[in-house]
């Protein structure tokens, strides 16, 4: 497709047939790949199928924060080149699985991009129709999660029909107020 406003003008029954076809020949293009990947917004995780009772002192594998290899030794490599994006190096770790697959977890440098491959030469996915799975709340960073909880409580207080917590926080602050100050007539005020 030349644009997205030639996409735009695509009818629905035409956009759903075009989304499909480029959906199969990115499925095709993946599989073709010498392993299989997966991500999450700060992480990449990939399996190389590797010959049955492989060991890892049969491997040569080597992670770099640009460059990532895989191969056994006295043999082509697996895969090797750059990596698409740069990844925290001593976060980034591998392991063989069941003597037939080499595991590798990588971290992401920056947390907040979707990769479109794991090396540059290979095929590209389509970032934009990734859907994110759930996360969780400890999976957050401190400021964040405390940000999402208030906005959970607001949204289940207003629900309930009680106050949200900038409105308690306005009520105490009064009471306290009130409470410092007996001798004022508070029964008449109009408090929003």
């Amino acid at each position: 497709m030349s644009s997205s406003d030639d996409y735009e003008n695509l009818s629905q029954e035409e956009r759903n047939a075009l989304d499909k076809a480029e959906r199969a020949k990115e499925k095709e293009e993946q599989d073709a790949l010498p392993y299989v990947w997966t991500q999450e917004l700060g992480e990449v995780d990939i399996s190389v199928p590797v010959p049955k009772g492989t060991r890892a002192k049969d491997l040569i594998v080597v992670i770099a924060k640009k460059k990532l290899s895989v191969g056994l030794k006295g043999q082509d490599k697996i895969l090797e080149g750059d990596l698409c994006h740069d990844i925290k190096v001593e976060e980034s770790t591998w392991t063989i699985e069941d003597n037939q697959a080499v595991l590798i977890h990588l971290e992401k440098i920056n947390k907040e991009r979707w990769w479109e491959n794991v090396l540059t030469h290979h095929p590209k996915i389509d970032t934009r129709k990734i859907e994110p799975g759930n996360s969780k709340l400890s999976d957050l960073d401190g400021e964040t999660r405390g940000m999402v909880e208030k906005m959970m409580f607001d949204n289940q207080q207003k629900q309930m029909g009680k106050p949200t917590s900038d409105e308690l926080k306005k009520m105490e602050a009064l009471k306290k107020f009130q409470a410092a100050h007996p001798e004022l007539d508070f029964s008449k005020a109009k408090i929003s």
